[in-house]
């Protein structure tokens, strides 16, 4: 890919993460979505390969159809209303729509289909575009709605992709797949929170980034993309390897790392909402994921030697390590002493 090209769609993604974040108008925010669609598919199809034009195409496909979804409701609730403001929706019909529109957009269960593979099918640094900056419209869309949504429909769904994310997860060998599920399931604790407290859905999904982009650009680094190739990684960056099972164990929610603190506070939030029962169900359904966590951790630090592989130089290709890295590596362990500061402005 040119760097113009490139440069355009970059510049194309941040405009439409923009328009749809900054719009008060469901044609506005509809737009930006488009815009966000049309910018990563080129990159999701650049290595020209058939499983990255497969993953193209569904990821086309899938977002279209959520698009006009979310624009039939918008239609159809300024048909019964008369307003076209994103925080006035008020049909019945309108909500139920927009929920499985965003939910599809978003990738929570049921409407899940697509993004494993489409991850599976992507390059690293797109895997990790999809898994990060392209959920933000999304949930910017469904924080402005929030108020009007059905709360025990979000709650269903919630607890299905917490479910789904953690059983799905321990059958895969790919590491792609394990963080696409992994994302599934992160997911579902921002959505079950978001109607009784929408800045602690903001605050998991930033902590969420920022361990997903460390563990994606380390194993850019070491050209991860299987469990067995982890395992002999760490002849390239042994340091940064055994980095990674920290930010492993972040993102399984374990204390006393940065991962804990927004399940603890959804928990503790979940509980002041009498909701106990509600609280239980997903505490206990995260041990699924804190499975396939463990098992990446000790994937990540187990020692193989350098066995003959049928992948070319694969012991002499070495990618320089970003200076983010360690910056967000850091950042993904070390937060959780804040949490003080953090229950104060939420």
């Amino acid at each position: 890919m040119s760097p113009l090209t490139k440069l355009l769609s970059i510049t194309s993604l941040l405009l439409g993460t923009t328009i749809t974040i900054t719009s008060n108008h469901w044609m506005m925010a509809w737009t930006g979505l488009e815009i966000n669609t049309l910018a990563i598919i080129p990159l999701i199809s650049k290595p020209h390969h058939p499983r990255a034009i497969e993953a193209a195409t569904k990821y086309f496909l899938v977002q279209a159809t959520a698009s006009a979804l979310l624009l039939f409701s918008s239609t159809i609730n300024a048909h019964s209303t008369g307003q076209w403001d994103i925080t006035q929706l008020t049909h019945p019909p309108s909500q139920l729509l927009l929920t499985t529109a965003i939910a599809t957009k978003l990738g929570l269960t049921p409407f899940h289909f697509w993004f494993p593979e489409v991850l599976q099918g992507s390059s690293l640094i797109t895997a990790l575009l999809l898994s990060t900056a392209m959920k933000l419209p999304p949930i910017s869309l469904l924080l402005l709605t929030s108020h009007s949504l059905n709360p025990t429909l979000l709650i269903i769904m919630s607890i299905m992709s917490i479910a789904l994310g953690g059983w799905m997860g321990l059958n895969q060998t790919q590491t792609r797949k394990i963080l696409a599920f992994s994302s599934i399931s992160h997911l579902g604790w921002m959505t079950i929170i978001i109607i009784y407290n929408p800045k602690l859905t903001l605050l998991t999904f930033l902590i969420y980034t920022l361990m997903t982009t460390s563990i994606f650009l380390t194993m850019n680094t070491t050209n991860t993309l299987k469990l067995p190739t982890l395992m002999s990684s760490w002849t390239k960056t042994p340091t940064l390897n055994t980095t990674l099972m920290l930010t492993l164990l972040s993102l399984a929610g374990l204390p006393p790392l940065t991962g804990f603190l927004p399940k603890w506070l959804i928990i503790q939030e979940l509980t002041k909402q009498e909701m106990t029962t509600t609280a239980t169900i997903i505490s206990m359904l995260s041990l699924l994921g804190l499975f396939f966590y463990l098992r990446l951790a000790y994937c990540s630090t187990i020692t193989l030697p350098p066995n003959p592989s049928n992948k070319m130089k694969q012991w002499s290709a070495k990618k320089p390590t970003s200076i983010l890295t360690p910056m967000l590596t850091s950042m993904s362990t070390l937060l959780l002493p804040l949490s003080p500061m953090i229950l104060t402005t939420t």
